[in-house]
């Protein structure tokens, strides 16, 4: 559906002004980082700093977002408990160069006390200093961690959700598909924000996204093809499923999975395609397309309704909340029950 062509003209001149990701991902770090800083802790949200040690010993920094029920009364006083109904493994997205857990604190916290969950962040090791399969391998070492009871004793394995946005996206699917081949733990649910999960994101690619939505709608092609060549190490990297699940021999046995993607997205036709190859191969998944969605908005305060209707359909899937079926809706249901 076509986009009100003012706050287009605004997205494309946010677009124009973007610096170059190839010579500029440092200074974006910097800018994340002062961002980050201004977050404002929710009094309902217990936050926690704690580790997880990855296969070469390196630990890997966590933060913990507890939902918290608050009650006071003059008789009793006040009285504080977690009040959470599973938790979320959350892998933040940034291109694997960009983001982290102070730039997505906010994101966090708000998915915890909305989903009313237990969300750990995930600050694994980011490119090009710690290049594929490092990020992939730390989160990896994170899932197996807190699914054998290593990381929060209470965790359980039947109520654990996988979940992450863009390159976190990747990521989370990536661990899926490590957890069925390694058979250390197995993963029953996943969600993927408008992730990355094909290798080819040229001209000439399979998905018109790619080219429809690669210069005017915040993340371009150019800066997905220039994120890429800072992750990867070696040519052979592209052709690698752990790095590219749609590729993959066989998407058989995968998590139940939620996939959401955005019109405005170079990355949505992936997205689809991924949901749809489950689907074909017997996985349960449910896929939405989020109208006048751009690359990036699940970030975008919570008061925005389509930040706002995103949460509808997480509880949906999650919980199964009830969501409107009938008229004007701000999502185009693709697979699954809506």
């Amino acid at each position: 559906m076509p986009m009100n062509p003012v706050v287009q003209a605004v997205i494309k001149a946010i677009t124009l002004v973007q610096p170059d990701v190839a010579s500029s991902w440092d200074a974006q770090r910097k800018v994340e980082d002062a961002a980050g800083k201004l977050t404002i802790a929710d009094p309902r949200c217990r936050i926690d700093e704690i580790t997880a040690t990855a296969d070469d010993g390196y630990e890997i920094p966590l933060r913990v977002f507890t939902p918290l029920d608050i009650d006071f009364s003059l008789k009793a006083g006040l009285h504080v408990n977690e009040d959470h109904r599973g938790t979320i493994l959350y892998l933040h997205g940034g291109g694997w160069a960009n983001g982290d857990v102070d730039f997505y604190s906010d994101a966090c916290m708000r998915t915890a006390l909305k989903l009313e969950r237990r969300v750990i962040a995930v600050d694994y090791r980011r490119s090009p200093e710690c290049r594929f399969p490092v990020p992939l391998e730390d989160c990896y070492a994170v899932a197996r961690a807190l699914f054998a009871g290593e990381i929060i004793p209470d965790a359980d394995p039947e109520h654990i959700v996988l979940m992450g946005d863009s390159a976190g996206g990747n990521l989370t699917a990536g661990v899926s598909l490590l957890a069925r081949e390694r058979g250390d733990f197995a993963p029953r649910t996943q969600i993927l924000l408008y992730p990355l999960v094909y290798n080819d994101h040229s001209e000439t690619t399979l998905f018109d996204s790619v080219r429809d939505n690669g210069e005017d709608y915040i993340l371009t092609r150019q800066a997905i093809v220039d994120y890429i060549e800072l992750y990867l190490r070696t040519p052979d990297d592209f052709h690698d499923s752990r790095f590219a699940p749609l590729i993959a021999t066989s998407l058989a046995d995968m998590p139940r999975t939620l996939v959401i993607t955005a019109e405005y997205d170079p990355l949505r036709d992936e997205g689809e395609a991924f949901a749809a190859r489950l689907d074909a191969e017997g996985c349960e998944v449910a896929c939405f397309r989020m109208y006048d969605g751009v690359h990036g908005y699940f970030l975008y305060p919570s008061v925005l309704s389509l930040v706002r209707d995103t949460y509808r359909l997480l509880s949906h899937f999650l919980d199964g909340d009830d969501i409107p079926t009938e008229g004007k809706r701000p999502w185009m249901p693709l697979l699954g029950t809506d």
